[in-house]
């Protein structure tokens, strides 16, 4: 079965940090793109069984219009009876009406933007609602039978520290989720941070690597077991449509700035839903590229060079039909996998 993906463009604000395709919310701008988000999708077939709203704020729109889709893909397409359906929410843009109106659609997993439990924290990155505010979206989405929550953190933020880390991780406990993303800042152009890049209050890289393997052990203590470089699970609760990009599952993204790989071929649209190619799909390169993210990693097979230095150094580890790489060689991912590809 193959994965769907609805890009939703619309936010409040630009975060300073973001650069993903992004436009100012209005109700008006929103309701037409959705209309050309449908008529989009009568051009496919296909069975589905995963569903994912990004974005964007995806919950910033009013929760009908997630319903259309939703609808509309049912009689567009083959939907799974056990099809996971994600929504990417924003805690200062979701009530506890619209996660009962999602669950009435069908809606059975959230992932949720936190990126901190300290407050301090999450304000230098421009987010707007606090840990309280956190919490209370967490219990509203469970109150509605939404209980398969992810939980997004970042790591190397401004003001951020090792101690502060803490924090966070007393509040992942508390709230008893099921999945965690956690992902380190990456200064991007054209966004506020780069242009502040002198300016902000970043940890040095060393304590930036030891947030990470520290994250690692943490997550691990509640319970999350890492399956992906970024990506943290109770057990049976991995991102399904996720585990599609990085298996090489097909998927069909629909919306401006949505990414594609389908019937073997990768292609996107831009902002202006023209169709831009974008070459094929499933190559041996992509395959380690994509494979070594995920801490099984990826068949000994398909790896023609030589990557035992990287063994003996610790950043890698084998076994009889596979290699893949240790939480120290995540920290150097890029690198690894150039060198091997």
């Amino acid at each position: 079965m193959n994965g769907l993906y609805f890009h939703i463009p619309f936010c409040r604000s630009k975060c300073p940090y973001c650069d993903f395709y992004s436009i100012k919310y209005e109700s008006t701008l929103a309701e037409e793109y959705i209309k050309r988000v449908l008529d989009e999708m009568r051009k496919y077939n296909g069975c589905f069984d995963t569903i994912y709203f990004g974005g964007g704020t995806p919950s910033i729109i009013e929760s009908r219009l997630i319903g259309n889709i939703i609808e509309a893909a049912k009689n567009q397409f083959e939907i799974s009876d056990n099809c996971e359906i994600t929504v990417e929410c924003n805690p200062s843009s979701v009530t506890e009406r619209l996660f009962e109106d999602y669950a009435g659609f069908g809606v059975n997993r959230i992932s949720l933007g936190m990126q901190s439990a300290k407050n301090e924290e999450r304000f230098a990155l421009g987010r707007a609602a606090g840990q309280y505010e956190i919490e209370r979206t967490v219990k509203n989405a469970k109150k509605s039978g939404i209980t398969n929550i992810s939980l997004d953190i970042m790591l190397g933020t401004p003001k951020q520290t090792l101690e502060s880390l803490d924090e966070t991780f007393e509040f992942i406990e508390r709230m008893n989720v099921t999945h965690i993303s956690a992902y380190l800042l990456k200064i991007e152009e054209n966004t506020k941070f780069f242009e502040m890049r002198d300016k902000l209050p970043l940890p040095d890289e060393d304590t930036v690597c030891d947030m990470y393997l520290k994250t690692i052990t943490a997550l691990s203590a509640l319970g999350f077991k890492q399956y992906e470089i970024s990506n943290f699970s109770k057990p049976g609760f991995e991102s399904r449509h996720n585990l599609k990009y990085w298996e090489l599952g097909e998927y069909l993204g629909i919306g401006a700035s949505a990414h594609s790989f389908w019937n073997g071929r990768r292609f996107y649209y831009d902002k202006n839903f023209n169709i831009i190619n974008d070459g094929e799909g499933g190559t041996s390169e992509e395959k380690i590229m994509l494979g070594l993210r995920l801490n099984k990693g990826v068949d000994k097979y398909l790896i023609k060079k030589n990557y035992s230095h990287f063994i003996k150094a610790g950043l890698m580890t084998e076994t009889d039909k596979s290699v893949s790489l240790t939480p120290q060689g995540m920290l150097v991912s890029n690198y690894i996998i150039s060198e091997l590809i």
